[in-house]
């Protein structure tokens, strides 16, 4: 049996693994989330292997992102073969074609299960804190009404991932919305079986 220490450190190094998606390792990108595991996010919510597929193909488009990833806070179940982990991001995106750029902040709700020894994610969603526009090369104009009908949380990604022909179709989890709330009183629930106590710790 796995120690407590090594439970946690496999858990890292699935969040940290979202490298992957930034260089373009697709093959190691797909083993940070079990057969059946899916992903909420801004530009797509579905099955996590039809994910990689269609990052893949935005990876070939003139729109460019980088992930910088902070330690997760992890919450285990007795049993210690579920977690929930929740981890701090910094979107920077990039449309080349456009000269214009944004930073965002969100956080990863991730539910995540050891199964055959293997801790990997069953369910990501997002929660979007702030963002803004960049401009790499200069000022250059942006469609003002068109970010303004994103919440502000995400409205800068929301519009240069629309700019770059991945639409943003609902809306999405902001800090303090009842979206939010809703998203980690569901998870706490998924990972309080009955008659078990949860432990919660940072890095």
């Amino acid at each position: 049996m796995s120690t407590y220490v090594e439970d946690r450190l496999a858990i890292a190094d699935l969040e940290m693994g979202w490298i992957h998606r930034d260089l373009g390792e697709w093959a190691a990108l797909r083993e940070l989330f079990h057969p059946d595991g899916v992903i909420e996010i801004t530009w797509f919510e579905g099955l996590f292997t039809d994910f990689v597929d269609a990052s893949e193909r935005m990876g070939a488009s003139q729109f460019r992102t980088k992930h910088v990833i902070a330690s997760p806070v992890m919450a285990f179940n007795e049993s210690r073969d579920r977690a929930v982990a929740e981890t701090n991001a910094i979107i920077i995106g990039e449309n080349i074609s456009l000269g214009l750029g944004c930073m965002g902040h969100n956080r990863f709700i991730d539910r995540i299960e050891k199964r055959d020894g293997l801790w990997k994610i069953v369910d990501r969603k997002s929660i979007y804190d702030a963002a803004t526009f960049t401009f790499p090369l200069g000022l250059v104009d942006i469609d003002v009404d068109l970010a303004r009908t994103y919440p502000r949380e995400y409205a800068a990604l929301a519009y240069l991932l629309d700019k770059s022909g991945f639409p943003v179709a609902k809306v999405f989890a902001t800090k303090g919305s009842d979206l939010e709330h809703r998203i980690k009183a569901d998870a706490a629930a998924w990972l309080a079986a009955p008659g078990s106590t949860t432990e919660r710790h940072t890095a």
